[in-house]
Order: structure tokens, then C-alpha cells, then sequence
């Protein structure tokens, strides 16, 4: 059985990628994600690859994962701000992403997640409230704590005020 790529167009067996470590971990993420969010997140993270080369697919797993705790506990951190993000915001961060590269406002490859982290911060649901209604309450995290790397566990102790 024969699979291609929409993103690149490679064109695989499926027993080479199964027999593949970095193969293999890049479909165990992928399949972590939901059916919306996993198909723009593959797309987003073609824009990490390099001009003169391939994506591997073990980076392509790591940059994957890289976002999978934040996508799974529905917000982000960006510059000591706890952000709502669910599931529509990264659909709109990946889009938005992918939009600029096709307009030429982004120049690829990627270094880091902080351009969709940036996008994420600023959306805004689309269900016609104002949005100051719409928008949850941030919190500002105490200085000189790590922006994205904190647990699930660590961003519940910072909401109710406790140290993580």
C-alpha cells in the first residue's frame, strides 16, 4: 500500500514508514491530535523545512509534540500570559500561519513555534459577542517563570495563585 504526503508529495510504502523509527513517532502524533487540528498541524510543520533539504520525519514528530501538552490543556503562555486556546484557535493560528507564507508575508523555514504562538495569543472566538466579553480573563504569571515549558499541573497551581 502506497501513501503520498498531501503536504510534500512524497510517496510512500506503508510498511517503509511503520519500519521507520522517525516514521513511526510522526504517526503516533499526528494520530494525538484531532482530525481539524492534526491536518493543519502536518501543513504548519512543513514550514519548518529546510530550503535546501527534507524534514525529517523525527523533526517533524519533535515540532509536533513540542505543541501536543499545549494544544491538549486548551491554552498558552506567551510573554508570562496564560492565553485560551482551544481547539479553534489553532486551527486559525495553523491557517494564519500558512496564509502568510503564501502571501509572502513569512519566509520559511521556521526557527520556533513563537509566530503561531503570537497568532493564537491574539484570536478572538468568532460568535459575535464583543470581545472583552468574549475573551476569558488572562493571568499574568509571576516573573522569571518559564513561559512554555510549565506542566499542566504547574499552570492549575498558577491560576489559583499558588508557586508550581
Amino acid at each position: 500500500m502506497k501513501v503520498k504526503c498531501p503536504n510534500c508529495g512524497a510517496v510512500h510504502s506503508l510498511d517503509s514508514l511503520l519500519g521507520n523509527d522517525g516514521a513511526t513517532e510522526l504517526i503516533q502524533a499526528v494520530l494525538e491530535f484531532d482530525a481539524a487540528v492534526g491536518k493543519l498541524a502536518v501543513r504548519y510543520v512543513g514550514l519548518f523545512r529546510p530550503a535546501k533539504s527534507r524534514l525529517t520525519f523525527s523533526r517533524a514528530a519533535k515540532l509536533l509534540n513540542e505543541l501536543l501538552p499545549d494544544i491538549k490543556t486548551g491554552q498558552i503562555s506567551r510573554d508570562g500570559v496564560i492565553c485560551p486556546a482551544p481547539p479553534e484557535a489553532w486551527i486559525y493560528g495553523f491557517q494564519t500561519a500558512l496564509d502568510a507564507r503564501n502571501a509572502g508575508r513569512l519566509k520559511p523555514p521556521l526557527k520556533s513555534h513563537g509566530y503561531l504562538y503570537e497568532i493564537i495569543s491574539k484570536w478572538q472566538p468568532q460568535n459575535g459577542l464583543p470581545a472583552a466579553a468574549n475573551r476569558p480573563q488572562q493571568e499574568v504569571l509571576p516573573a522569571g517563570k518559564p513561559s512554555q515549558t510549565l506542566t499542566a499541573a504547574a499552570l492549575q497551581s498558577a491560576k489559583k495563585g499558588a508557586k508550581p
